[in-house]
């Protein structure tokens, strides 16, 4: 994910997107922009690896988390590396013109702007990716991999939908009993992949249905079953 005025792309800690009381996936935290150093970039098949672990590789994803598309800009980081001259938000621009703005967000702040960046072994340097930045903006149908995340739920009611930042979700939340318990920034995808869970994220959905019931939202404190 992306940075504000005040800060990076990249979220708090190790595990990325759950807010302060209650999560919701791809929430970032802000830092600075750095000056863009030497070139870098990264194939194309890095890029999925870590919108995988960013979004479930939905290209066109938009939980209103104020995080968006397939690597989770925010909206100043996608301003700022240049992503408003294809769409105004990133989920509503192509797989090929996410990727070509997240290359130059990467010269600008290095691997370091996405936390699930060790998922895609994503470094700086490199080639630049060969993609269409012509294309059309990406949508759900055509956008997302066989085994994407669940799609979310189009426009929730205020009652039901994700707390913001500092704002507490009004209907209870089951706790569960799992031996680990969710931190803020965890994500599914992010907790496979520190435990090793077989089957990534969704076999820890499937291992948690009776808690999670969104894979696109869990919440501080919940504990999830790891096997």
């Amino acid at each position: 994910m992306l940075l504000s005025g005040k800060g990076k792309h990249r979220r708090p800690s190790k595990a990325v997107r759950v807010v302060t009381l209650a999560g919701v996936t791809g929430a970032a935290v802000a830092a600075p922009l750095m000056a863009a150093g030497s070139a870098s970039a990264a194939s194309v098949s890095t890029w999925d690896a870590v919108a995988q672990c960013e979004s479930g590789g939905n290209w066109s994803i938009n939980t209103g988390n104020g995080y968006y598309g397939g690597l989770q800009f925010s909206q100043s980081s996608w301003a700022a590396a240049g992503g408003t001259q294809y769409a105004s938000r990133a989920d509503l621009a192509s797989k090929g013109q996410q990727i070509a703005t997240a290359e130059k967000l990467l010269a600008m702040q290095g691997p370091g702007a996405w936390s699930c960046a060790g998922a895609g072994n994503l470094t700086a340097g490199g080639s630049a990716a060969d993609v269409d930045t012509s294309g059309s903006p990406a949508t759900p149908e055509k956008a997302a991999p066989k085994k994407a995340a669940p799609k979310a739920a189009p426009a929730p009611q205020r009652e039901s939908a994700p707390a913001s930042r500092g704002e507490s979700r009004p209907a209870p939340v089951k706790t569960g009993d799992g031996e680990y318990k969710v931190k803020a920034g965890d994500t599914l995808g992010s907790i496979a992949s520190a435990h090793g869970v077989k089957g990534g994220w969704e076999k820890l959905f499937e291992l948690n249905k009776d808690v999670v019931k969104d894979a696109n939202l869990i919440y501080v404190n919940q504990q999830l079953h790891l096997s």
